[in-house]
């Protein structure tokens, strides 16, 4: 499974070009998609369910070209979970699942069989006769990912799936993805680098339309190498100085004085010491030109 997409551009009524020539190849596995609120992620998840035709530029999935002739059978092999979802608020959570499987054309005793599965998978299955009203937010967000998991689709594109829920059913939730994603396309869309660190190893990082990077976790990493740094001080001025000077991604008040965590090419003129660099790290140092 490939989606390849080549000098896409999207540009909306009101003359801001949401994608602007934007290619990438997404392959089989969890495929991390990065990038600040405004980035085009929204947009070119709307593109690839087909919800959105671009300006210009192609897209394909397994050599298949999205054009509106293609797109009923392009549907069928795509899972949606889309950041905002308000799933019948009157329906329980079976009767739910199982309106959004016979749209979505899968057999009732199947589709009951992967209900059952998914909620056990999720944590979910007693919870199954509460009305969808009754749910957290958290459970609502699980109940979206099984709808968009029912008709086991080749290409899963899911935008925030672990907003809203604990530290626990978020390793729950990403195990499942990782699962899922052994012989499928997923495309993860997350502000928690965190849930991209422990889930895949290729993502892209978009910044105003356009792919800042694309390629393995290790080689983004590779490029923050010896570009992050600690810095203890425990004077007040100092460390406002420091802010002002450099990109400091993070900032605590420890027993000995103000923490800072800094990224830099080169050690910043003050007491520091370097550090592994995280995920994050590289990303902020990717976004922000440090």
């Amino acid at each position: 499974m490939s989606i390849q997409i080549n000098d896409l551009t999207v540009t909306f009524k009101n003359h801001v070009t949401a994608i602007d020539h934007a290619s990438l190849e997404i392959p089989t596995g969890i495929f991390g998609l990065l990038g600040e609120n405004g980035a085009g992620k929204t947009t070119l998840m709307r593109v690839l369910t087909t919800t959105l035709t671009p300006d210009s530029g192609t897209v394909s999935l397994d050599g298949m070209f999205y054009h509106e002739k293609n797109y009923t059978s392009i549907q069928k092999r795509i899972g949606y979970l889309p950041q905002e979802i308000d799933l019948y608020p009157n329906l329980t959570v079976q009767e739910c699942l199982e309106y959004m499987g016979d749209l979505a054309g899968v057999p009732k005793k199947l589709c009951k069989d992967r209900i059952s599965d998914y909620l056990e998978k999720t944590n979910l299955t007693g919870h199954r006769k509460k009305k969808m009203r009754q749910l957290s937010g958290g459970m609502k967000r699980r109940v979206g990912l099984i709808q968009a998991l029912l008709n086991d689709p080749a290409f899963l594109i899911i935008d925030e799936p672990t907003t809203g829920l604990d530290p626990e059913e978020r390793i729950r939730i990403r195990n499942l993805l990782v699962d899922f994603s052994a012989d499928r396309t997923v495309l993860f869309s997350t502000h928690v680098v965190e849930d991209l660190s422990a889930t895949c190893n290729q993502l892209a990082v978009m910044k105003k339309g356009r792919f800042l990077y694309a390629g393995s976790v290790q080689e983004l990493l590779d490029q923050a190498r010896g570009c992050v740094w600690d810095c203890v001080t425990n004077d007040a001025m100092k460390a406002r100085e420091l802010e002002v000077r450099y990109h400091v991604s993070s900032k605590q008040y420890v027993q000995n004085g103000i923490q800072l965590r800094i990224l830099n090419r080169t050690k910043p003129d003050t007491d520091c010491f370097p550090q592994t660099a995280t995920l994050e790290d590289a990303y902020l140092y990717l976004t922000s030109g440090s």
